[in-house]
């Protein structure tokens, strides 16, 4: 009686813990990772479950079934007739189950199939087998492929083995996207197999949010196809487009060719995994002139027509020299020229106007030297030096955009600008993480910014239109029906050695409809080798940008396009 209640009262509860710490088993329950959309609702990046199945091979034995309906039981199960059963689902065969029932008796623990789908994993649990056991297996898919891959990123393991968003925006918004798991846990008895009706749960699993992008997939996946077009056609290294709604500053596509499938990363090269629209720096070449032309605007030193002589090639008075490629004398140009002509001498010359103080303070409102707002992983921010650094060539290579390095999403964004009268807009690729519920955080900002005055804005983009009527790539840029502004662009490419020579940059960047600017498609392609200029560019920024207007149904221009003069 004494030993009784010893055992009874006095220790019970400690021997109650002891027992249900040996008894009871702990199994994890998934929270599922969000997904990542596009705009529209498209699934980029999704979770699917799989499940293995398990088992305890010292507990391996006959069993005995009971009849679903009746509760009766039915005839023992040898691990023999176990094993056809389980691999007629699995698609295994019998012995290659068997095999690993008996490969190790001591074992509590062998994996018998992974990856099964929901329903064969319901198939085998029907079989009703009670030493088996099952783990849910997670998989990250991405059932658009390299649609958009470049900015969906990848799936890795962080430093402690768990598995993590490492690339693009399953890194970025690995806080928003992770579930958390939950909890269950049932008593085993002395023989490793659970008893039935003992799970009980300890903690609710999570799932995680919906991160929602500003990416259109259907025209990403257009731009990407485009794009790849041109960069094999021209024997580039790589292409980049963007598209950006100008009133917003959204980033409805950010393409590049080549472009990883998430599904498949080592089928693209490791450089190209990233988002080289964010992440690889150029200069800019001509295509910044425009930023150039706004800032002399606005500042007063000059308008469209002001006129200007303008030598083929010009030495500064501290020793610096600056051609144009074209051939030509000392031409009475007007601003319109100079851009429509893209002469380096021209802009620079109206540049030098402006103290140095004025140019930087004026990149440094555009943003430039400094990542967007969309912090990408691996973004770069480009290089601007400050007016002390420039030496006397850097001071006037700046207006036509050498000596400095911008990303193609900073291009873009200077023409987000000058389309929307001269108001900046912060750059969003994610328009917030959405729960369960649909409620929306992480919104971003959608606080503008005047950089320059909407006089100076709309001029230059009315001297844009001078481009598309009458400059080199005239033919390959005009949509019938549309007033386009554009401006093409032909960089130097360092050789690596602190010096050009490594091929050239091209580009175009441009806005449509022009008298009211809707959208941003801003192309560039590294190094082509059959086409050195904007032409090669030219055809990429026609169909995408024809392919925008027609999407989003913008109606035709109504008003003829803006002629200033180019000359005087």
């Amino acid at each position: 009686m004494v030993k009784l209640v010893d055992i009874q009262v006095v220790q019970a509860s400690d021997l109650n813990a002891q027992s249900y710490d040996k008894l009871s088993v702990g199994q994890s329950i998934y929270g599922p990772r969000g997904d990542i959309v596009d705009s529209n609702g498209v699934i980029l990046a999704t979770t699917v479950i799989r499940y293995n199945v398990t088992a305890s091979p010292k507990d391996v034995a006959d069993y005995t079934p009971t009849d679903p309906t009746t509760g009766a039981d039915l005839p023992d199960v040898t691990p023999t007739d176990a094993s056809a059963k389980i691999a007629a689902i699995t698609g295994q065969t019998a012995d290659q189950v068997y095999a690993l029932l008996t490969a190790d008796r001591t074992s509590s623990y062998a994996m018998i199939v992974k990856d099964l789908d929901l329903d064969k994993y319901r198939a085998v649990v029907a079989l009703g087998i009670p030493w088996l056991y099952y783990e849910t297996s997670p998989q990250r898919v991405y059932p658009n492929g390299s649609v958009a891959g470049n900015i969906v990123g990848y799936m890795g393991n962080d430093d402690t083995g768990a598995l993590t968003g490492t690339g693009g925006l399953e890194e970025k918004e690995n806080q928003c996207l992770a579930g958390s798991d939950g909890l269950q846990t049932y008593e085993k008895g002395a023989d490793g197999v659970a008893i039935p009706n003992t799970t009980v749960l300890d903690k609710e699993p999570v799932d995680g949010s919906t991160v929602v992008t500003t990416i259109d997939s259907d025209l990403q996946y257009y731009a990407q196809q485009v794009l790849a077009q041109q960069v094999t056609s021209t024997g580039a290294q790589w292409g980049s487009v963007v598209v950006t709604e100008v009133k917003t500053g959204k980033l409805l596509t950010v393409a590049q060719y080549p472009t990883p499938d998430p599904n498949n990363l080592d089928a693209t090269d490791p450089g190209f995994w990233g988002a080289i629209a964010f992440s690889s720096p150029f200069e800019p070449g001509s295509t910044f002139k425009s930023e150039s032309a706004a800032t002399i605007i606005d500042a007063g030193k000059s308008t469209p027509t002001t006129g200007t002589i303008v030598p083929q090639r010009y030495k500064t008075p501290g020793g610096a020299v600056i051609t144009d490629d074209e051939s030509h004398g000392a031409d009475p140009m007007t601003l319109t020229g100079i851009i429509q002509t893209s002469s380096n001498v021209g802009i620079s010359l109206l540049s030098s106007m402006l103290t140095d103080q004025q140019r930087f303070d004026y990149m440094k409102k555009f943003h430039l030297g400094e990542t967007s707002e969309v912090n990408f992983p691996g973004e770069s921010e480009g290089t601007i030096r400050t007016p002390a650094e420039w030496d006397e060539q850097t001071l006037w290579n700046t207006a036509f955009g050498q000596g400095l390095t911008t990303t193609a999403v900073q291009v873009a964004s200077i023409y987000q600008t000058l389309g929307n009268g001269g108001v900046r807009m912060p750059v969003s690729l994610v328009a917030g993480c959405r729960a369960a519920d649909g409620t929306m955080t992480e919104t971003p900002s959608t606080q503008g910014e005047q950089v320059v005055s909407q006089t100076a804005a709309q001029e230059t983009v009315n001297m844009m239109q001078s481009v598309v009527s009458g400059g080199y790539a005239a033919d390959l840029l005009k949509i019938p029906g549309y007033n386009i502004a554009a401006k093409t662009g032909t960089a130097e490419v360092s050789n690596g050695e602190g010096a050009y020579g490594g091929g050239y940059l091209t580009s175009v960047a441009g806005l449509a409809p022009a008298e009211n600017p809707q959208y941003v498609v801003s192309v560039n392609l590294m190094k082509p080798v059959t086409i050195t200029n904007g032409s090669a560019a030219a055809p990429v920024f026609q169909k995408i940008m024809s392919q925008v207007l027609q999407k989003y149904r913008v109606a035709p221009s109504t008003v003829p396009a803006v002629e200033y003069p180019t000359s005087y």
